[in-house]
């Protein structure tokens, strides 16, 4: 299939966890460019209860694999609550190891491959890569975690202070983290890769790139998890939007802010890819 003529797109079913359904892949790329190609390995956002691999496609492609080169993976991951934790997560991890596994296949670098998500599916990039360097691979390249969901708890100053406010708040997170955890909502040996900011060890984690809304809830738990990161003796460029709210970037792609957002990303993105090749 060709998206516009720009871009070639493929569905693929492939080999989900052990016991679990085959995994659905949305793999793109800028139309005649000849790999090896980077790849951004993504997951939607949606409070992991909605949402699909297609939706976030049209501006990845057009944000950043056209002009960065890179081919896409866009992961069709179960949702809650038809689907409780580590069943999301564990359809991402085997997305991860089928793409690199097939690198020849899918015309990609499997030592340039990025994880990355928004909101939900930046909570689920966190536990990737947690989950990734526990389980001995695969290795990427970097994690780019925009807004993530973190932190089941709730506990964080931002969380309580934009409560109410906004179009995502404390009241509809803890909604979310419950239809992931069920009954193992609220526990107290909830494992890392669940909710990341649990983790009591970051080290050797790829290089992130976090970025959060002053004005969000996730503020505080995103910047904590940057700092875990430092503290870990790890790479993390991290970024508070001033005044931004949660999803600024989509309610409002032409403000200046939101266009600022972008370009930092991409510049990240850009330097990630540049410095792999030096």
């Amino acid at each position: 299939m060709r998206a516009d003529g720009r871009f070639e797109v493929t569905e693929l079913r492939v080999p989900g966890p052990p016991g679990g359904p085959e995994v659905t892949l949305v793999s793109a790329r800028p139309s005649g460019l000849v790999g090896p190609l980077p790849l951004l390995y993504y997951m939607h956002g949606g409070a992991m209860v909605m949402g699909n691999a297609w939706s976030v496609l049209p501006r990845i492609l057009h944000e950043w694999a056209l002009p960065l080169g890179l081919a896409v993976i866009s992961v069709e991951y179960r949702l809650a609550p038809g689907a409780r934790y580590p069943e999301p997560l564990e359809d991402c991890y085997a997305g991860l190891v089928w793409a690199a596994g097939h690198a020849a296949e899918l015309d990609i670098a499997p030592d340039r491959v990025i994880i990355g998500g928004k909101s939900a599916g930046g909570g689920l990039a966190a536990a990737l890569a947690l989950l990734a360097r526990d389980r001995g691979g695969p290795e990427p390249l970097g994690q780019l975690l925009l807004c993530p969901m973190l932190d089941d708890r709730g506990s964080t100053f931002s969380s309580r202070q934009m409560s109410g406010l906004g179009l995502w708040d404390l009241t509809s997170n803890t909604t979310a983290w419950q239809a992931l955890l069920g009954d193992r909502y609220g526990a107290e040996d909830l494992p890392p890769y669940a909710a990341p900011a649990r983790a009591a060890d970051l080290s050797q984690l790829p290089p992130a790139y976090v970025d959060v809304g002053s004005a969000e809830m996730f503020r505080d738990e995103g910047v904590a998890y940057a700092g875990a990161i430092w503290q870990a003796g790890g790479q993390a460029e991290l970024h508070v939007w001033p005044g931004a709210y949660h999803g600024f970037d989509s309610v409002a792609p032409k403000a200046t802010l939101s266009q600022d957002a972008r370009n930092a990303r991409t510049r990240w993105l850009q330097r990630l890819l540049t410095d792999r090749r030096t």
